[in-house]
């Protein structure tokens, strides 16, 4: 197993082991790949529960040679105890690895790979100062209020290889930052130096730019629903002063080395006759060139369909369908997408196959165009989750090539499809 690269920086209790009575001695944890994939970077998680005979600890996760494998504990209820331990490792194909974790009375550091940016002003005249969550309420939206009141219009989370931003000024529109460099982008992008909120991340920069014009679509992965024939856009456009949700609640759920995860609930969205909750957890890891939603809606009625969107304004073909054995579909469309249509852009969903029922255009005019839209089943209250995927060609000039960005989402999909089996037991 090839030892995942990050480094360390130890916290001074970082090493401290349990002891004294009931001095615990860790775990045996072996993960098995039963796919012919090769997986690289695999996310596993493992719960806290699967620890036998658990107290109060920290678990530093080691490899066969004893080098610390870098991970993060992660909590998911909110108690102030972790629930979840997260890292990445490498699997051969038909192969398995055996890890050990040791109980430690602190965390460690790691240089992060994952990040989340928010920020928002009081006022037009306020600055920006860096928030971990807000919530928007109907008639708050800039053409009402004023101005513009976040930074980037919204929060954007990145990793290693892309980054992503959420408009969540009513539009919600999901945006990309192609990235040149695998460290993380400033934290003042989107604010000029006296703090105000200030386009400045359509030029090109040493770590990248925002690259996709999304207009009115919703971007790469966004959210719309439809009923029979009719489609809604959850939110609105820039040219509207009322939203159609009553309030969006925004919170910045992990904010990880490793991975992070967002929360949006979106309460009584109106989409034609009926009103519905939505809520949409964006999460994002290294290695990969996207990030995974999860969604589920209250309200649904018998004839609504998810709507996942796939921003199509400068492609000059149709999206192209491949199924993943029957386990995911990739849906995924390669042009010269960006700005001006100066680089080359693929853009793709990897969607489950057993809620997949193929894509429509989105309207010619109104609140929602320039979209093909995946139609995904869903049932009232129950989480579906999908890949969002974006290869630009200053990433890596691969992404200049159709085959090679179809053969990157086609193997990224393979990878996602792949499970690995967890055995966590006591050491002796």
């Amino acid at each position: 197993m090839k030892t995942i690269q990050l480094t360390a920086v130890v916290a001074l209790s970082g090493l401290a082991c349990s002891c004294g009575q009931g001095e615990q001695k860790g775990w045996t944890v072996t993960l098995t790949n039963p796919t012919q994939t090769d997986l690289t970077q695999k996310a596993v998680t493992i719960k806290r529960a699967d620890f036998s005979n658990q107290q109060d600890f920290y678990p530093l996760l080691l490899d066969a040679q004893g080098d610390t494998i870098p991970s993060q504990v992660d909590d998911l209820t909110g108690d102030g105890e972790w629930d979840e331990l997260f890292f990445l490792v490498d699997l051969p194909a038909s192969g398995e690895a055996v890890l050990t974790v040791k109980p430690s009375e602190g965390s460690m550091d790691y240089a992060p790979q994952t990040a989340v940016r928010f920020g928002k002003r009081s006022s037009a005249t306020n600055p920006v100062e860096p928030r971990q969550g807000d919530t928007l309420y109907a008639d708050q939206l800039p053409l009402s209020i004023g101005y513009q009141p976040y930074q980037t219009d919204g929060p954007s989370w990145e990793n290693d290889k892309v980054g992503f931003r959420h408009y969540l000024d009513g539009r919600n529109s999901k945006d990309v930052f192609g990235k040149k460099v695998s460290y993380m982008s400033p934290d003042d992008v989107g604010i000029n130096a006296q703090g105000a909120v200030e386009d400045n991340y359509h030029v090109m920069l040493d770590w990248g730019r925002d690259i996709l014009p999304v207009g009115n679509s919703v971007g790469l992965g966004g959210i719309a629903l439809a009923h029979g024939e009719d489609v809604y856009r959850l939110g609105v456009t820039v040219d509207d002063a009322i939203n159609n949700v009553d309030t969006t609640i925004f919170n910045v759920v992990r904010e990880g080395p490793l991975r992070s995860k967002l929360d949006f609930q979106y309460c009584n969205w109106t989409a034609g006759e009926h009103r519905y909750n939505l809520v949409e957890q964006p999460a994002i890891w290294p290695g990969m060139y996207g990030y995974r939603n999860t969604v589920s809606v209250e309200g649904l009625q018998a004839q609504d369909t998810l709507l996942i969107g796939l921003v199509n304004i400068f492609a000059s073909q149709p999206p192209r369908e491949i199924n993943i054995d029957d386990k995911w579909v990739v849906l995924y469309t390669h042009d010269q997408q960006t700005y001006e249509q100066e680089w080359w852009l693929g853009l793709g969903l990897i969607l489950p196959y057993d809620s997949y029922q193929g894509y429509r255009e989105a309207p010619n005019s109104g609140p929602l165009t320039n979209s093909c839209l995946a139609k995904l089943r869903i049932r009232d209250n129950e989480p579906i989750s999908y890949y969002a995927v974006a290869g630009w060609e200053l990433s890596d000039e691969g992404f200049r090539s159709r085959d090679y960005f179809e053969n990157y989402i086609v193997g990224l999909a393979e990878q996602l499809a792949a499970k690995v089996r967890v055995d966590v037991a006591e050491a002796p």
